[in-house]
């Protein structure tokens, strides 16, 4: 799987305008947190029990046209639940998949806040509450 930065990402898909980009994070979270202008929302896991979403790989693929080779770039809080939900598309059969490794918040800082280190958010790049 190929792993770029949020700003990496942006420049991706301004070159792409056929690539996917997948928000992998809860409901309230891509609603309440934000998201990217332009992502998908395909939920990897979510609450009230946090299970995997047994329908993600099936809806991803409906988003992607059952096109196996769309570029498809995942991101999450923080690029590790992306980096998971990435691995299970390849397991299905897409082959351009990429995971935004620094995610919409980005990592913690010695305070434990994000959006202060890295990330989509911190770069300035644009995204939307709803």
């Amino acid at each position: 799987m190929k792993e770029m930065t949020s700003r990496e990402a942006w420049r991706f898909l301004q070159e792409h305008p056929d690539a996917l980009l997948v928000d992998v994070r809860s409901e309230i979270e891509f609603l309440f947190v934000g998201h990217p202008v332009g992502a998908r929302h395909v939920s990897w896991n979510d609450g009230p029990e946090w299970d995997i979403n047994p329908h993600f790989v099936g809806e991803v693929k409906k988003l992607a046209g059952n096109v196996s080779n769309r570029p498809v770039l995942l991101i999450c809080r923080s690029g590790n639940r992306s980096a998971i939900a990435g691995l299970r598309l390849i397991e299905a059969g897409f082959s351009n998949v990429c995971n935004i490794v620094d995610g919409f918040e980005g990592d913690l800082d010695e305070n434990h806040h994000r959006s202060t280190v890295n990330g989509w958010r911190f770069e300035g790049l644009p995204w939307e509450q709803c």
